[in-house]
C-alpha cells in the first residue's frame, strides 16, 4: 500500500495548502475572541513574528483587540513605540496590566523608532512590542521581523490602512475599521485560503485603553529615549 501524501509542512513550515490554515509550528497567543482565532493558523496571534495591524487611524479599537493578548503577557514588560495617545490607568487595571509594566517610547524621528524597535526584539526582554509607524521602507520592515524571529515577543505594527497595498514581511497581515459594534476585519495576509468577506467582530466591553485626554491612577510610565534604550532593555 503506498504511503500517503506527506503533508506541505511535514516538508518545510513555511510550506501549506492554499486551501487550508497552515498548521503555525511556532508559539501562538489566543486572541480572546473566538471568531477571530478561528480564522488564523494556529489558531491565535504568532508570537516572534511581524503581525500588521492595518487601521483607518490609531485609536479604532486595535488596543481592545489586543488586551487578551496584552494581559497574557505573564508580567514581562510591554513596550509601547510612539503611541498615539496616554496610556489610560483604570483601562489597563481592569485588564490586569499595571502601568509599571508598560515601558512607553516617543522617538525624534522614524529612524530612531525603528531602530529602538530592533533593539527591544534582539534584547527580547518584552512579552510584546507595540509600534505605531506610517511610511516605512519594506526593508526596515523586513530587519524587524528578522529580529522578531529572534526572540519570543509579540510584535505587532500599527500601520495606516493606505498601507495594505504595499508589500509587507509580516506573517499575519489584518485590516480594521470601525463599527457600531466593534470591528469589521479584513484578513489581508494570512498562511491560508483568501477570505473575502471582512468578519465581524464585536469588541469586548473593555475600557479606553489609550486616551488623548487619560486619567492614571498610579504614575504614567517615564517615556525612554530612543538612544538610552539599549540598556533599558537589557536590564
Amino acid at each position: 500500500m503506498p504511503s500517503p501524501a506527506p503533508h506541505p509542512e511535514d516538508l518545510h513550515p513555511s510550506l501549506w495548502r492554499a486551501s487550508q490554515l497552515a498548521r503555525h509550528t511556532a508559539r501562538t497567543l489566543d486572541t480572546g475572541y473566538a471568531a477571530l482565532s478561528a480564522e488564523l493558523p494556529g489558531g491565535g496571534w504568532p508570537v516572534g513574528a511581524l503581525v500588521d495591524l492595518l487601521v483607518q487611524q490609531p485609536g479604532v479599537g486595535e488596543m481592545r483587540l489586543l488586551s487578551p493578548a496584552l494581559g497574557a503577557a505573564g508580567g514581562r514588560p510591554i513596550a509601547l513605540v510612539q503611541p498615539p495617545h496616554l496610556p489610560n490607568g483604570p483601562g489597563l487595571d481592569y485588564i490586569g496590566l499595571p502601568l509599571k509594566q508598560l515601558m512607553q517610547l516617543n522617538a525624534k524621528t522614524t529612524g530612531d523608532a525603528l531602530w529602538a524597535a530592533e533593539q527591544i526584539l534582539r534584547a527580547g526582554s518584552c512579552g510584546a512590542l507595540l509600534l505605531w509607524i506610517e511610511r516605512v521602507p519594506v526593508s526596515s520592515l523586513r530587519r524587524l521581523h528578522l529580529a522578531a524571529q529572534s526572540s519570543d515577543t509579540f510584535f505587532v505594527a500599527v500601520r495606516p490602512l493606505a498601507a495594505a497595498a504595499d508589500t509587507s514581511p509580516a506573517l499575519l497581515r489584518l485590516a480594521l475599521r470601525a463599527t457600531s459594534e466593534g470591528l469589521a476585519v479584513d484578513i489581508v495576509k494570512r498562511r491560508g485560503p483568501l477570505r473575502t468577506d471582512p468578519l465581524p467582530l464585536p469588541l469586548q466591553p473593555t475600557p479606553v485603553l489609550l486616551s488623548r485626554h487619560a486619567r492614571t491612577a498610579r504614575r504614567s510610565p517615564a517615556p525612554v529615549a530612543a538612544r538610552s534604550l539599549q540598556a533599558e532593555v537589557a536590564a
